[in-house]
């Protein structure tokens, strides 16, 4: 049987990685210092699809740089979800902090987190994107070991 250390990841292994994320501009916007890897299946849905293609290759050990595009990411930013409501229809309204994020519901009775985007004296405008959508990413992957 071949080392470990010989083995090359490939769809349906679980993995533990130490990764962070950044934009463009090199600020962080997510890591896993600090706290335990990041344990998941590759290629069954469990991270965004950029992030599965970057660890099919890796040895234990190696580590490797990619940029993700926003389709390989949390898609594109839809105008479609942003929308502006009255605040005084907002629960606890005079606590609104920029950058919150909201529950509400929808009229089929599901929930979407909402991020407050923006306020004024009457209105407040609410994003149902995921925060990093439409964003290109720029991870540092290390493949510590198979799970």
């Amino acid at each position: 049987m071949s080392d470990q250390k010989d083995r090359t990841v490939v769809d349906g292994d679980q993995v533990r990685v130490n990764y962070i994320g950044r934009f463009a501009d090199g600020s962080v916007f997510d890591s896993s210092e600090g706290h335990e890897p990041l344990e998941f299946t590759v290629g069954v849905g469990q991270v965004i699809a950029g992030f599965d293609q970057a660890v099919i290759g890796l040895r234990q050990g190696e580590s490797r740089k990619v940029v993700v595009s926003h389709e390989d990411g949390y898609g594109a930013h839809l105008p479609e979800m942003v929308a502006e409501v009255e605040r005084h229809l907002i629960p606890d309204h005079d606590k609104l902090v920029l950058g919150s994020m909201l529950e509400v519901s929808l009229e089929d009775g599901q929930s979407l987190e909402v991020q407050v985007v923006e306020i004024s004296d009457d209105s407040v405008v609410l994003d149902g994107n995921h925060p990093l959508a439409g964003k290109e990413l720029h991870f540092e992957i290390a493949l510590l070991e198979f799970a």
